[in-house]
């Protein structure tokens, strides 16, 4: 994710992105950082368990400016025991508890689902830096950038993209940023504002996308995408002889004992493996959207619904699940071929780029002849090869299906329950803002 945009809504002519770069803290400062990491997760915490009580209790849960004023108190003469608490910067503490009403207001509005404890023993720590002008930031060479974290000092970042108040030229304004800890270490995320300037819609041919396991992409004019192999083979053996260590040492340690030393250990070295096949998922999609989105005006995909097609089979102890293995492969197919990320991001660059992104429903589409419009399940012959059992027409299967893809969104299907439009900016600039920013393609 290093160095990469992603995409935020557009409010009133002013367009907000996100810019993740590498922070490389001394021991010093990360564990400083570690220290305020900790800090904002035990503050979200108290704050859950304060919540949870005026609600089990029937109390009236106090307003923000109360439990601002009492965060701010606890921080300034704090109890005993809550000393931690003077740790995290002020503006930081309040961030969390912008974050937390914010959390409950999406869990009300069923956007998402409701707040949970944070765990401990979780990696992924944050920091939120509110305000641009305390960040100070500096670029200090061609590779390397200095910005300000309070309580930790300036921390050098890696410069891969002009920044906006920093580089001369750069429209927009920087708004702020948020230190977040991954598996490989710190990064930052600055939270960045652009005119949103109108985009004339371009003339570029259409094209249906059909997004699979075998084949990853397949697009209808015949080409395809495959994602490639996210660890290499020596990764591979070396991830497979982790995971069986850290299976033996869960198996060999005594029954609701915490987690040793050695077995956090090797968990942390498991999720390194996962993270860096992570990021280059996440750099194949950045990549191949992008070239997608310059060639076409009209992106067609499939309407998936991602989260339920990747629910484990297990069933219950009552209704055991039948060939949970397989079903598991299968999830794992699913989500290694990032259809989730190529779909969201293929909705705000074909914005960008003056085009549209249509999702169409995903029924019949690769059981559809795309010469004389017949639908028979047998048509489909295997993996790769499909024979239309009426007129005889034979081609490749997945590129069969990206064609019904394209002519189902080239049937001026409108947005609403049979599929979703998201328009280039200009007049519905800030439609196109908010599809992309929230209606993600696993829904």
């Amino acid at each position: 994710m290093t160095g990469r945009n992603q995409p935020r809504a557009a409010v009133l002519g002013v367009s907000r992105s996100i810019h993740i770069a590498r922070v490389y803290p001394d021991s010093g400062q990360a564990e400083r950082l570690d220290i305020q990491g900790h800090a904002a997760r035990g503050l979200w915490n108290l704050l859950h368990e304060w919540h949870l009580s005026c609600m089990q209790n029937g109390r009236k849960i106090p307003a923000y400016a109360e439990a601002d004023r009492q965060i701010r108190d606890a921080r300034n003469d704090p109890p005993e025991g809550f000393e931690w608490l003077a740790k995290l910067p002020s503006q930081a503490s309040q961030q969390v508890l912008k974050h937390y009403r914010r959390a409950w207001d999406r869990c009300f509005r069923k956007v998402s689902r409701s707040p949970r404890f944070k765990s401990r023993h979780h990696w992924r720590l944050a920091v939120d830096v509110p305000h641009a002008k305390d960040m100070r930031v500096r670029r200090l060479s061609r590779k390397w950038g200095e910005l300000t974290a309070m309580k930790v000092g300036r921390l050098r970042f890696r410069w891969t993209r002009p920044l906006p108040g920093v580089c001369r030229g750069t429209p927009g304004r920087l708004t702020g940023a948020r230190l977040v800890k991954e598996a490989n270490g710190w990064h930052v995320a600055f939270r960045i504002e652009t005119p949103n300037a109108p985009v004339p819609a371009n003339d570029r041919p259409s094209v249906g996308v059909d997004r699979g396991v075998t084949r990853t992409l397949a697009l209808s004019d015949g080409t395809f995408h495959d994602v490639p192999a996210s660890t290499t083979a020596g990764e591979a053996k070396r991830l497979l002889r982790l995971e069986r260590k850290a299976a033996r040492q869960h198996r060999s340690r005594p029954r609701n004992a915490p987690a040793s030393n050695r077995l956090n250990r090797s968990y942390n070295q498991i999720a390194m493996l996962h993270a860096r096949a992570k990021r280059r998922r996440g750099d194949w999609a950045h990549k191949v959207t992008t070239g997608i989105s310059r060639s076409y005006g009209l992106v067609a995909v499939e309407r998936l619904n991602i989260p339920n097609m990747t629910r484990s089979a297990r069933g219950t102890v009552a209704e055991p699940g039948k060939n949970v293995a397989q079903k598991a492969g299968l999830n794992r197919g699913i989500l290694g071929s990032a259809w989730g990320i190529v779909g969201d991001h293929l909705a705000y660059k074909t914005a960008r780029e003056g085009g549209s992104l249509v999702k169409v429903p995903a029924a019949y589409t690769s059981q559809r002849c795309s010469v004389c419009g017949h639908v028979d399940p047998k048509s489909r012959k295997s993996q790769a090869e499909f024979v239309c059992t009426r007129c005889g027409w034979s081609g490749n299967a997945d590129t069969n299906a990206a064609i019904n893809v394209r002519s189902a969104a080239g049937q001026g299907v409108s947005p609403g329950p049979k599929a979703r439009v998201v328009h280039g900016r200009g007049a519905a600039g800030v439609a196109r803002g908010r599809e992309a920013s929230t209606t993600p393609d696993a829904a």
